[in-house]
């Protein structure tokens, strides 16, 4: 190989590169973005009480006190993420989740056709309203061995919101408990 023809291809080969870093710096130029002000979401802090030894537990409200709180309105707007793969509709079919219509004093593990974890059917009993708040504070807590992936809701007013809500997804809803 001549001095030539290897002055040809180190020249081909640099200025592909040259070219290519070219490219890189007008791209960069033409589709940047301004700084983030803040970067990335704040993630739900651990266990805020959890620094006091559960303390923050203690101080809730009993679920009667935060029931008479509740906004129905706003129990249903937090399910927003509940419809991905539950429905509340009456008759509305299993998703990922079951039905949630009529939750309340159903037995758990009862959708004939849905595929319920064994740790939920060996619960037994039914859906009462402390076992539906302690289930969406923490439902690997609740079951161990459940199968639905949600972390749990651990602000208990949103927790007697949702609960409100469920407790009117009925032809004849329960009453609330009182004290």
């Amino acid at each position: 190989m001549s001095s030539f023809e290897f002055n040809k291809l180190s020249g081909g080969f640099f200025g592909a590169l040259l070219f290519a870093m070219v490219l890189v710096t007008i791209s960069n130029f033409i589709f940047a973005h301004p700084p983030l002000a803040k970067p990335g979401y704040d993630l739900p802090a651990a266990a805020e009480g959890g620094e006091s030894g559960g303390g923050a537990e203690a101080a809730v409200a009993p679920l009667p006190e935060r029931l008479a709180k509740a906004d129905v309105k706003k129990g249903e707007a937090d399910t927003k993420p509940c419809q991905a793969c539950h429905t509340f509709e009456k008759g509305g079919a299993a998703k990922v989740g079951p039905p949630l219509w009529g939750i309340v004093d159903r037995a758990k593990g009862s959708i004939a056709g849905f595929s319920y974890s064994d740790a939920l059917k060996a619960k037994g009993g039914e859906w009462t309203y402390d076992d539906l708040d302690a289930f969406i504070t923490s439902p690997k807590s609740f079951v161990s061995g459940t199968k639905m992936a949600f972390g749990g809701e651990k602000d208990p007013q949103k927790r007697a919101d949702l609960i409100d809500y469920l407790h009117t997804l009925s032809d004849e809803p329960k009453p609330l408990p009182t004290k």
